[in-house]
């Protein structure tokens, strides 16, 4: 199988933009005055690595393809967190 050079740079995007999502989460201190800033941001990131998972999964491989889906898992574990935490 010929190496696609789009297929890697896509999918390194993806794990670019799922990782910074990770570390806004991480970042983040729920007792800070800046926390709606905070959440404002960690927004923006889960959504863009989103998209950019999405984009990647269109010619991905077999492996990475399971690794995309566990960042959109992962990612969807972020987003019920913080529902749970605002309600």
């Amino acid at each position: 199988m010929p190496y696609n050079k789009d297929e890697q740079q896509a999918f390194q995007a993806a794990q670019q933009g799922a990782t910074e999502a990770f570390d806004s989460y991480e970042s983040i201190v729920k007792d800070s005055a800046d926390y709606g800033a905070q959440l404002k941001h960690l927004t923006e990131e889960v959504n863009e690595a989103y998209q950019q998972i999405n984009n990647a999964l269109e010619n991905a491989s077999e492996t990475q393809r399971q690794r995309l889906e566990q960042y959109q898992q992962d990612l969807q574990k972020i987003v019920n967190d913080v529902n749970q935490t605002d309600i």
